[in-house]
């Protein structure tokens, strides 16, 4: 086998930005009261009760469908998502592995404009704003930050290292939704504007797994966004293209 034999990739649980720019967007307001760097961003109280509810979720499954090896962004929030999520499972009497960190895995780099709301974008930065409407979101590049095609690029290089060093082994990634859009780009080849499309329809929630299993020499998406381990009931998402 040349390639893990599942890869499940969770976006973190929702985050102290996840929360303010929810609110800030619904106030129809640009400041959302945050400071500091996007790494350094914090669960939000929910955020933690989801890391809960994955590690008791990951407890209940039988062992040889638990993860094997586990590879983290580097962001706060992903760390507190799997620290919690794992030291909830261990109380459970499920031992599950420590994250390694692969700075590979951040999320998407807005450089000059890194924990900035629309609004806020649009009235210190008129420009840029103007200048995101005509490229797009994926194909725009924020003044010292990344496009999509930068993201998928060290997401690819990421990849290809789990399969080489953990070929058939089940692997979990800890990131963010930028990393699930490019491992879907990278994986199933899907254009960015097709993924736009899929995810205006399937929202990557917080917490959410989006899983690949080896079949026929490849990896082959099994589900998308799901978030029924959150829940307890089958909530898995169709596997839209």
């Amino acid at each position: 086998m040349d390639t893990v034999a599942q890869l499940t990739i969770v976006r973190h649980g929702q985050s102290a930005a996840n929360v303010a720019f929810a609110d800030a967007h619904a106030r129809g307001v640009a400041e959302h009261g945050l400071t500091g760097r996007d790494a350094d961003v914090e669960l939000s109280p929910l955020g933690w009760h989801q890391a809960t509810q994955l590690g008791r979720w990951l407890a209940a499954q039988p062992v040889d469908e638990r993860p094997e090896h586990v590879v983290c962004s580097p962001y706060l929030r992903a760390r507190q998502t799997w620290t919690q999520a794992a030291d909830t499972a261990a109380a459970l009497g499920a031992t599950l592995p420590p994250a390694d960190v692969d700075d590979r895995l951040v999320d998407r780099l807005m450089g000059d404009l890194e924990l900035m709301t629309p609004l806020m974008i649009a009235e210190r930065f008129p420009a840029e704003a103007a200048r995101l409407a005509a490229d797009g979101l994926y194909a725009y590049q924020p003044p010292g930050g990344e496009t999509f095609d930068h993201v998928a690029a060290r997401v690819r290089a990421a990849l290809a290292d789990l399969n080489t060093g953990h070929a058939g082994r089940r692997v979990w990634v800890v990131a963010h939704d930028a990393v699930v859009v490019a491992a879907r780009h990278i994986l199933e080849g899907l254009p960015f504007v097709d993924l736009d499309a899929i995810v205006a329809t399937t929202p990557i929630a917080n917490t959410s797994l989006t899983r690949y299993a080896h079949a026929d020499g490849q990896l082959g998406l099994v589900e998308f966004a799901a978030t029924a381990h959150l829940t307890g009931e089958d909530r898995h998402a169709p596997l839209s293209r």
